[in-house]
This record gives structure tokens, C-alpha cells and sequence, in this order.
């Protein structure tokens, strides 16, 4: 494995995904505060309501709400492990980057990334193949 930086094309990259991991960062706090506010819980258990939901709105609030505090912590901590490995050329950082844009790939803003993750260059860089 070599450590060597492989040029200035790569320097973007991690800037990258530290800009995914504060976007990431600012949606949980946005979602937090609307679930913390009594106004927020009421339009969302309104929203459900309107929409036909005739089960337990309580649990059903709860599961929803703890998926999406999940996925969007998953989320700004994948891009923050990508992002320091990528700046110290880990194998584990284009690992995480990877993982990354082939999820950000189901939107297709990830493709571009995913391709220059996966070309020969950027590979060897990390150390991988």
C-alpha cells in the first residue's frame, strides 16, 4: 500500500463528502427540531390523519421518526468516515466512499463519483487492488 499523494485530482474528493456529511448534519437537525416542537408532532400526526391512518398514530410516529433520526445519523457519520479516510489515502476511507456514492448513486448524483471512485488510478491511490 502506498501512501503517496497521487496529484491534485483527488484533493476535491474529500471536500466532497464533508459537504455530504454537513448537509446531512443540518437535515437531522432540522428533523429534531420539528420533532422536539409540539406544533411539528401535531402536523405530522394531522398529515397521517388526513391521509387515511386509522392504526396506533403513536407507534406509528415513534418507528417512523426513529428510521429517519437513523438513517440521516448513518448517513453524516458514513460521509465523515470517508471523508477522513480519504484525506489520509485509507483503503477503509474508499471503502466508506464507495458505499457512499453507490447510495447516492439510487438518486443519480453518485454516479460521477462512483465512476471516478472505481477507475484504475483511484483505486491503486488507495491502496486497493
Amino acid at each position: 500500500m502506498t501512501n503517496q499523494s497521487p496529484g491534485n485530482g483527488f484533493r476535491w474528493l474529500p471536500w466532497l463528502y464533508a459537504a455530504g456529511a454537513v448537509l446531512w448534519l443540518i437535515l437531522l437537525t432540522q428533523f429534531s427540531a420539528f420533532l422536539v416542537s409540539p406544533v411539528g408532532r401535531d402536523q405530522l400526526r394531522q398529515t397521517l390523519v388526513e391521509q387515511g391512518f386509522q392504526g396506533n398514530l403513536e407507534v406509528l410516529f415513534l418507528v417512523d421518526a426513529s428510521l429517519i433520526v437513523f438513517v440521516e445519523l448513518a448517513a453524516a457519520i458514513l460521509h465523515g468516515v470517508a471523508f477522513y479516510g480519504l484525506r489520509k489515502f485509507r483503503a477503509w476511507g474508499w471503502v466508506a466512499a464507495v458505499i457512499v456514492a453507490a447510495a447516492w448513486s439510487l438518486v443519480l448524483v453518485g454516479i460521477p463519483v462512483l465512476v471516478f471512485l472505481l477507475r484504475r488510478p483511484t483505486r491503486q491511490a488507495y491502496g486497493i487492488s
